[in-house]
């Protein structure tokens, strides 16, 4: 029964058909495994150039915010020379 089966897979083997049918898996999985990493790498650029604006954005809605806290600091730290005049008015 062992020859039986070692005679089949022998020629099976040599079969021109099977030779034929692996190297196409090959080459399609060859071909499935270069698309596979074009995806992935398309993904990670699209990835970084939106991780690049939102990090763009924060720095400059910190800059503006850090100008507003600045600008306020500064009104404060100068009172109006008319601050008693005014509270006299009042």
């Amino acid at each position: 029964m062992r020859l039986i089966g070692l005679a089949v897979v022998r020629d099976v083997l040599r079969s021109r058909r099977f030779q034929e049918r692996v190297i196409l898996a090959v080459i399609l999985a060859k071909a499935l495994r270069q698309v596979n990493q074009q995806g992935r790498a398309s993904t990670m650029a699209r990835l970084a150039a939106w991780d690049k604006r939102k990090i763009h954005s924060l720095e400059a809605k910190a800059e503006k915010q850090g100008r507003a806290v600045k600008g306020t600091r500064q009104m404060a730290s100068r009172p109006s020379k008319d601050l008693p005049q005014k509270m006299r008015e009042a």
